[in-house]
């Protein structure tokens, strides 16, 4: 994949943003995003970090993508800051690799192997002098990437993302992902407190392709899931270890 790029701040509900009504309406609308983002005075936000399992994309005709990731940034400015793994179908065939990224440049592919199932943990933290770490572990297969970033946003929002990312200049067709699961999200080291009006559903075509779930008891985690129906959220406790079949 090319001139990728992915996390731009999400096109909030306009004329074209208008699906069918919905049981527990969304705290926010994308084109681009569905998942969580919470927002707060500039510099609120100097850590966050999370937990998920890389999803399996099917079939399709024609090329299509997906990301999950987390970030700082991006949800209420044109900012951000985050690393995560693609899954997408691309000619043809499934493809899946780890990245970073700091907009507005395009994505840095991390040459270490990731697979659907994978327990991915990401966490990106503020240092002194202007500078950011960005560390993504994949837990199944052992392997750890840090890297050492300058970066100058505002830190005024932090999310937990399921996105359609930017494919040349325009948003790509999201891949069909099924479902997967964030947990154990933190800001600062602490528990984010999820609430409903920090979800967000992705809609493409007027309708509803990717649909996050209310959060878990712990309000640190929740599913998100292809489709207009909302998955239930994840019951694992929040300090059990992340496991591929929590998906």
């Amino acid at each position: 994949m090319n001139n990728i790029r992915r996390g731009s701040a999400p096109r909030k509900r306009s004329a074209f943003l208008r699906p069918r009504p919905v049981k527990i309406p969304p705290g926010w609308r994308a084109e681009n995003w569905s998942g969580y983002a919470v927002s707060g005075k500039r510099g609120a936000y100097r850590r966050v970090s999370g937990y998920w399992v890389v999803p399996r994309v099917k079939a399709a005709k024609g090329n299509r993508y997906s990301s999950a990731w987390i970030g700082i940034d991006g949800f209420d400015n044109p900012f951000l800051i985050q690393t995560g793994t693609a899954h997408a179908f691309e000619n043809g065939k499934a493809s899946y690799y780890p990245w970073w990224e700091i907009l507005p440049a395009y994505e840095t592919r991390i040459p270490r192997p990731v697979a659907p199932g994978d327990a991915m943990f990401a966490q990106i933290t503020k240092l002194r002098g202007g500078k950011w770490r960005i560390l993504l572990r994949n837990r199944t297969k052992g392997w750890t990437f840090r890297t050492v970033q300058a970066y100058a946003g505002p830190a005024s929002s932090a999310e937990w993302i399921l996105e359609a990312p930017t494919v040349g200049f325009a948003t790509a067709p999201l891949a069909n992902y099924g479902r997967t699961a964030f947990f154990g999200c933190r800001l600062s080291g602490k528990r984010p407190c999820l609430k409903r009006r920090d979800r967000g559903v992705m809609v493409q075509n007027g309708r509803i392709v990717s649909t996050p779930s209310l959060p878990n008891k712990a309000r640190d985690g929740f599913r998100v899931a292809y489709g207009p129906d909302m998955p239930s959220p994840p019951c694992r406790p929040a300090n059990e270890p992340i496991r591929a079949g929590d998906r």
